[in-house]
């Protein structure tokens, strides 16, 4: 048996569960513009134990949420995951963001399947996958155009899902597309990754370990 506790702060759900053998027995989230992590996540953290009726003691691993996605919220959430890691001593786990949300798309029946987060302007996070959800695309920061996903939209029926799928509404006109605007990252479709993760003991080095940015932040101040 593995218990794994999970944590998504990529973007504006802060969301945690703990997955026994890969299925969630216990989740807390709570979506809010106001990027509120630094106030929940450590809260939402006890009450899945409590829930789930757990110690920490308990915990075989802990998985966070690598990136892409917002800077202060990817680093809020990996400090959480080392520390517990190092308090526990037990192993650290990363899970693509994007990957993770491929996972929400599973009764869908298209070809190819989207994820996109909104970055700034008309940029967005986004990694391309077939119906199998296996990776055909690698993770891009990109600049969205009207020739942007082509490839894909002219060989079939695609499915954009997340925060960045408004922007491709605005500029992709195409009659193989499925927009899914509301779909955000969650630590639920966290649970069966993770444990694909703990089996084959694919670990992050806890000292080590570092958000996936893909692009250095941006600090934009008052002139």
């Amino acid at each position: 048996m593995a218990l794994i506790l999970n944590l998504e702060t990529a973007t504006t759900n802060c969301s945690v569960s703990i997955a026994e053998d890969g299925v969630v027995i216990a989740i807390k989230e709570h979506n809010t513009p106001n990027y509120s992590h630094s106030e929940q996540l450590h809260v939402f953290i006890d009450e899945v134990m409590q829930e789930a009726s757990l110690d920490r003691f308990d915990l075989d691993a802990v998985a966070v949420s690598k990136g892409p996605g917002s800077y202060t919220g990817l680093r809020i959430g990996v400090s959480a995951a080392k520390g517990l890691c190092f308090a526990l001593d037990i192993p650290l786990i990363s899970i693509s963001t994007l990957r993770s949300m491929a996972e929400q798309a599973k009764d869908y029946e298209v070809d190819f399947i989207i994820p996109v987060l909104d970055a700034r302007r008309m940029e967005v996070y986004s990694q391309v996958f077939n119906k199998a959800l296996q990776e055909v695309r690698e993770t891009r920061a990109e600049i969205i155009d009207t020739h942007s996903f082509h490839d894909y939209l002219n060989k079939g029926k695609v499915l954009f899902l997340g925060s960045g799928a408004e922007k491709c509404i605005e500029v992709l006109g195409h009659e193989h597309v499925i927009y899914e605007t509301g779909i955000v990252p969650s630590s639920r479709e966290m649970g069966r990754l993770s444990l694909l993760k703990f089996r084959e003991k694919d670990f992050e080095d806890v000292a080590y370990f570092e958000p996936y940015y893909l692009k250095d932040f941006i600090l934009q101040g008052k002139r």
